[in-house]
């Protein structure tokens, strides 16, 4: 499989029954609260609470990662990109037009993460095995990936910065094992990359990528079932897998209680309606 699917191939997650659902963003902590807030597309709400929790942690990089995420959704949002029905189409997908970016969008994403990044790195300068400057180096390259990949349509670029997004979740879990929303970044590189044909593996070893898509498995259902700010995404992602499976019941349920939860989300509703 090429890599110009490399992305299509992230929403081909997982097969299997799931925990009941449960989301863990309560909205009673303020980054929690922009979580849900984005995820309920409510950008403006979202990116006010970011950046009011980035005056009064001045010092923590997850706040400006945070913000950056939600530039992110959303262009997500406003290019359509996470439609079920583009990623359940192979074809559809790697034939699908390069999106237009909207340039002050961009211009905030590239902003809130180099923000990001210089305070992370000042804070491990301070202590190497600091929690949150690590979970927002991870996800500041899982988020320059996706942006690369889902607007950019630069497959190729985005693969780059997956291969170190797993090295980074590799580096915090060895600190701190219950972050469970670190564990999607090595799922996505061993589970997207050992899809590809044998040949195509050993190569990708040699560079130094994981190509166990049976570990890859393991490690994506432990965010959707206990992830934190990452669940949600990775439930939408395996109700496309489920799709992708003929699972139209799974997809429904996964659905469902997104809708529900973030009754907002016209996505949620949308993706309902074309199973009914």
């Amino acid at each position: 499989m090429g890599s110009a699917s490399i992305h299509l191939l992230f929403f081909a997650l997982a097969q299997g029954v799931l925990s009941p659902i449960s989301m863990a963003l309560p909205a009673t902590l303020p980054l929690d609260r922009g979580y849900r807030q984005m995820y309920n597309l409510e950008f403006a709400s979202a990116h006010q609470t970011f950046q009011a929790y980035e005056q009064t942690h001045p010092d923590d990089p997850l706040g400006s990662t945070s913000d950056a995420a939600a530039y992110l959704f959303d262009e997500f949002d406003r290019l359509g990109v996470l439609q079920t029905e583009l990623f359940v189409d192979n074809e559809k997908f790697t034939g699908r037009k390069k999106p237009a970016p909207d340039p002050a969008n961009r211009e905030n994403f590239s902003r809130a993460v180099s923000l990001s990044q210089q305070l992370a790195e000042a804070a491990l300068k301070r202590s190497p095995s600091d929690r949150n400057a690590l979970f927002a180096t991870l996800l500041n390259l899982g988020l320059q990936s996706d942006y690369l990949a889902l607007v950019e349509k630069r497959d190729l670029a985005s693969l780059s910065y997956t291969k170190r997004a797993g090295f980074a979740a590799e580096r915090l879990l060895a600190i701190d094992p219950t972050c469970y929303d670190a564990y999607l970044a090595i799922g996505v590189e061993n589970y997207i990359l050992g899809l590809n044909p044998a040949p195509v593996r050993w190569l990708l070893r040699l560079y130094g990528a994981e190509t166990d898509k049976e570990l890859g498995i393991r490690k994506l259902q432990l965010t959707a079932e206990r992830g934190h700010y990452l669940l949600p995404f990775a439930r939408l992602l395996l109700a496309v897998a489920a799709l992708r499976d003929k699972n139209r019941n799974q997809a429904k349920d996964l659905l469902q209680n997104l809708a529900q939860e973030f009754p907002n989300n016209q996505l949620y509703r949308r993706e309902l309606s074309r199973l009914q």
